[in-house]
């Protein structure tokens, strides 16, 4: 028994017995077909439940200030969360469920990720620059094939699309590095410049200090931090913000990255 779904699906029902018994019955047959409405209702809810898990993980992507777009293996556009809907400076909404970035360029790059041969599993994440049509602002556009366990959640859906906007992190407070981290005077002022994309010589130079002082201040600060290399330390005060009286984040929170696949 087949059953064609609105979603575009199709769902087969197929019953076995035992060789030796012969064909089927036409009676036994007539019971089965008895139970081809509720079988068609309960796939029907099925696939609906499906979607309404993948529309709840662009909602959760849309949350922690993420825009995405879900494709399916034709390209056309599944769900779309409300942060990619504002940006019609970046994004074009076509016929037949298209979607076409302003950027030309950008757009080109777009359609050669969709159209990648190979599997899901083979396939790679692809990102590059997208430009808004005057050119006075760009975001980064992250092609994420969906693959293994994701594709529990994203049914049907072959590639997920997540902009990004490009900013410049601003450096966090020196009383919030301090409190949260316990560090002395000193110590926070090494990590906020550092943050801020200062070099040990010019914290040094900028403190009266020598270079060794600053880089003795900077093992305190990894130590109490939980970090191993300066890298590490910088990244993580790139994610420290303020947060408002109604609770939010400050315009100058860090933005959220990206994973490298779209795996739950």
């Amino acid at each position: 028994m087949a059953l064609p779904m609105p979603t575009g699906d199709n769902i087969v029902f197929s019953l076995e017995r035992d060789f030796a018994k012969g064909p089927v019955e036409r009676e036994r047959i007539g019971v089965l077909d008895g139970l081809r409405p509720h079988l068609a209702r309960s796939a029907l809810v099925s696939a609906r439940l499906r979607l309404e898990r993948a529309r709840g993980a662009g909602d959760t992507l849309a949350l922690i200030g993420l825009p995405a777009v879900v494709l399916d293996q034709d390209g056309a556009v599944m769900w779309a969360n409300h942060l990619v809907e504002s940006l019609p400076d970046f994004v074009h909404w076509r016929a037949n469920n298209r979607m076409a970035f302003v950027d030309s360029a950008a757009n080109v790059l777009l359609c050669e990720a969709i159209r990648e041969p190979g599997t899901s599993a083979e396939r790679s994440v692809q990102s590059f620059p997208v430009r808004n049509g005057d050119c006075t602002s760009t975001r980064v556009a992250h092609v994420l094939p969906v693959r293994g366990t994701a594709r529990d959640i994203f049914e049907r859906c072959r590639t997920v699309v997540v902009l990004t906007p490009v900013t410049l992190s601003q450096a966090p407070p020196v009383e919030l590095v301090r409190s949260l981290f316990d560090l002395t005077p000193a110590e926070a002022r090494i990590a906020r410049s550092l943050s801020a994309g200062e070099t040990l010589d010019e914290i040094a130079e900028t403190g009266k200090v020598s270079r060794n002082t600053v880089r003795t201040q900077l093992r305190g600060v990894l130590e109490k931090t939980g970090c191993t290399r300066q890298a590490e330390l910088v990244s993580l005060l790139a994610n420290l913000s303020l947060p408002r009286d109604d609770g939010t984040k400050l315009p100058d929170a860090a933005i959220p990255r990206v994973a490298g696949n779209a795996e739950r």
